[in-house]
């Protein structure tokens, strides 16, 4: 059996637990430079707030119904996704964090008989009484059915539901739209729709043949999974990633070359650290910059540059004398720019990186000084230690006007009790 534990209206219940006076009142969390709605509360849903409607939108709505807007604080999620996932490692046998507010676990080795839907109440119970984070739980006999098994929970308001019965499998699947099927994207479903495919249900009654035929082996193996055999095992560790991106808007449109060349030395230096997180280096490196397609007053402008590493690194300190050079070719005088972002790709371990006879670069100190900077970063907070050219001007950072404190990852923010 898999159960799939999922956090409600995540950001916005982090948010809560340090703010419990809004509790029972209509709530949002905005994107990155307080773009567009990310998470709402249910108070927030029905008063007519969609998810994605830019902040713009909704601020009649902050005198009309006493809506309470933040900005997003990523280091609170974070945190407190940490948490959840940490309770949910000591109830379980093996788990899978899927996401930051979602993690499949596998329930096995219990006894015949073994009651597992008081087993997911005591889950909810215990995540909620720890970290004040309510919670869904679907359970079943495949991912795939338990994803399902969630979405009646939520919906419903069960908190916990279980789908093992036949006869519930299939009014479930009846009821699930093929596109809300977990594995089953936008592009399938249009695909299936147009073959009268249009449930869950209909989706299972076709041959095998039929599926594989139109979706590959992973639409196969979705197919088996909606029918109770299990196919997609818990993933214990996250695959490395083939290309890493670190991109932002900034927080007002920038023309100064020194700005933006700050923003993307930290946009590099993050790429640098996620790859030396997971032991790699990347041959090919990108740099992107673009203007506010939205803005039809302003003369519009993009360009990405893309470098071929001599050798493969992640070196904080060569990637962005890389990066600067390809900003230099990808900027133009005279634009006003709304966002910038570089990219790695061509991604190997570290330990297969084959040097060159004639390159000069002093690999072991670039290593040595790497390492005593993610240590000291790891310790202080991140960014405290920095290559100079990521500098200290703030032109280039995002727009944050309601950005509640870090309650659980800064010293100075922590709530004092008297």
């Amino acid at each position: 059996m898999f159960a799939l534990v999922d956090c409600n209206n995540f950001y916005v219940s982090c948010q809560r637990v340090f703010e419990p006076a809004y509790k029972d009142k209509p709530v949002v969390v905005l994107s990155n430079n307080d773009g567009c709605v990310i998470s709402r509360s249910e108070e927030a849903k029905k008063i007519g707030i969609k998810m994605g409607v830019p902040a713009f939108e909704i601020e009649s709505f902050r005198v009309s119904h006493n809506l309470k807007v933040y900005s997003s604080n990523y280091a609170l999620y974070g945190d407190m996704s940490h948490r959840v996932m940490s309770i949910l490692a000591k109830l379980a046998p093996e788990i899978e964090i899927y996401s930051i507010d979602e993690c499949f676990l596998q329930l096995t080795g219990f006894d015949a008989g073994f009651d597992f839907i008081k087993f997911g109440r005591e889950l909810r119970h215990k995540i909620l009484k720890y970290t004040g984070i309510p919670t869904c739980v679907g359970i079943a006999r495949t991912k795939t059915l338990a994803k399902a098994a969630n979405r009646i929970a939520k919906k419903e308001g069960h908190g916990v539901f279980m789908l093992d019965d036949e006869i519930d499998i299939q009014i479930c699947l009846d009821k699930l739209s093929v596109e809300d099927v977990w594995g089953i994207g936008q592009r399938y479903a249009s695909k299936l729709k147009s073959d009268n495919v249009v449930t869950a249900l209909d989706f299972t009654n076709m041959p095998q043949s039929w599926v594989q035929k139109r979706m590959t082996v992973v639409g196969v193996r979705t197919w088996f999974e909606l029918r109770g055999k299990s196919c997609i095992k818990l993933e214990h560790t996250s695959p490395d990633k083939k290309a890493i991106c670190t991109s932002r808007s900034f927080g007002r449109l920038l023309d100064d070359f020194g700005a933006i060349e700050e923003a993307v030395c930290n946009f590099t230096a993050r790429c640098a650290a996620k790859l030396r997180k997971q032991k790699s280096c990347a041959g090919f490196l990108i740099v992107f910059l673009y203007t506010d397609y939205f803005r039809k007053d302003l003369p519009q402008n993009s360009k990405s540059v893309t470098i071929k590493l001599p050798t493969h690194t992640n070196s904080s300190i060569e990637l962005i004398s890389y990066a600067c050079n390809a900003l230099k070719k990808a900027y133009s005088a005279g634009f006003l720019y709304k966002k910038a972002g570089v990219i790695v790709t061509d991604i190997i371990p570290q330990e297969q990186v084959l040097v060159g006879l004639f390159d000069e670069v002093d690999r072991e100190k670039h290593q040595k000084i790497m390492q005593t900077i993610d240590k000291l970063n790891h310790s202080f907070g991140r960014e405290k230690i920095k290559v100079g050219k990521q500098g200290f001007n703030k032109k280039w950072h995002l727009k944050s006007e309601y950005l509640s404190p870090c309650y659980t990852t800064k010293l100075s923010d922590v709530i004092e009790v008297s």
